[in-house]
């Protein structure tokens, strides 16, 4: 009669237990949880990623990453063939500022590969959004203009690899942010691409 006592008496332990545990867990879990940052948090300071697989030739498309739009440009031979011709009008051809891009884009390009350029899209004057203006020399832009961003707040202009023209009020280039391929055609924003 003791071993069926002394039997029950250990189920009934083992029982209390498991129930005691699982209670304490789901008591818990709210708490542990409240830790872990909200889904809004995580879409502010996350890593966005952006197929660009779709994306035509002369094309850009925005996304948002840390509460600011980016830009992406998937450009044309024909759009990069006018970034040379532009040096003598701007400010900072040579992306001399070393806060306005990371080092792998400080190159006449401002990209990894110079068929895609990422860019903050905040004119660096007054953080006002620039506009696309892909068009050669409309009226309003003059028969120079070979395309690129005006910004019609005080009239800041960029050129196609977001490079600041010279007498603007913008005194910088547009913000290359940290950005890597984790393949041909996904680029993920938010993450540097590892120097070589």
């Amino acid at each position: 009669m003791s071993s069926l006592i002394d039997s029950r008496r250990r189920f009934l332990t083992a029982s209390t237990t498991v129930v005691g545990a699982a209670g304490a867990a789901a008591a818990g879990w709210p708490f542990i949880a409240s830790w872990r940052p909200s889904e809004r948090a995580l879409a502010r300071g996350a890593p966005v990623v952006v197929d660009v697989t779709k994306l035509e030739a002369g094309r850009q498309v925005t996304v948002e990453w840390r509460g600011k739009p980016v830009w992406v440009l998937r450009r044309t031979a024909e759009m990069l063939e006018t970034l040379p011709k532009l040096k003598d009008k701007l400010r900072d051809p040579d992306s001399r500022v070393t806060s306005q891009q990371p080092t792998y884009a400080r190159n006449e390009h401002r990209s990894i590969q110079p068929e895609y350029l990422v860019v903050v899209a905040l004119c660096t004057h007054l953080g006002c959004s620039p506009t696309f203006r892909p068009q050669l020399a409309p009226a309003n832009l003059g028969p120079e203009w070979l395309g690129g961003y005006f910004c019609p707040c005080h009239g800041s202009r960029f050129d196609l690899a977001g490079r600041v023209y010279q007498g603007v009020p913008a005194p910088t280039n547009l913000v290359v942010p940290p950005h890597q391929y984790l393949h041909n055609t996904l680029i993920q924003i938010g993450e540097a691409q590892e120097e070589a």
